[in-house]
């Protein structure tokens, strides 16, 4: 049915394809119907939301959406910590990619210790 987890999950791969091409415009309403399909069908804290909001982010930030790919990158992270813990490689990569928007906004004391845990994390 058309809100069955993998019609998600193949959106949620058009929408990368069409952010890897640039296509933003055709990427970003993808990526948004895979995030309420998911919601619907998984409720609104679930893995597979967390990757999805994850690469949403990316392309707001890549379109200089910060603040938008800020909200979207602190629920990513908040569900991984929820759903595999605070120590888990997907939490390293939330982390790093939170504080890599940090960087290019210049919020270099904000962005230091998220790249500091997640190297800790990458290590152990």
């Amino acid at each position: 049915g058309v809100n069955h987890p993998d019609v998600a999950r193949s959106l949620h791969s058009l929408a990368l394809l069409h952010k890897a091409q640039g296509k933003y415009g055709e990427a970003e309403p993808l990526f948004q119907r895979s995030l309420e399909i998911y919601e619907k069908s998984l409720g609104v804290s679930h893995p597979d939301i967390a990757k999805v909001l994850n690469n949403f982010a990316l392309l707001y930030q890549e379109t200089a959406r910060h603040e938008e790919a800020e909200v979207l990158l602190k629920r990513s992270l908040e569900i991984y910590e929820q759903f595999v813990g605070s120590h888990h490689p997907e939490v390293a990569n939330s982390l790093h990619n939170l504080a890599y928007l940090y960087t290019a906004q210049g919020k270099f004391e904000e962005a230091e210790p998220l790249y500091l845990r997640s190297i800790h994390i990458y290590e152990t």
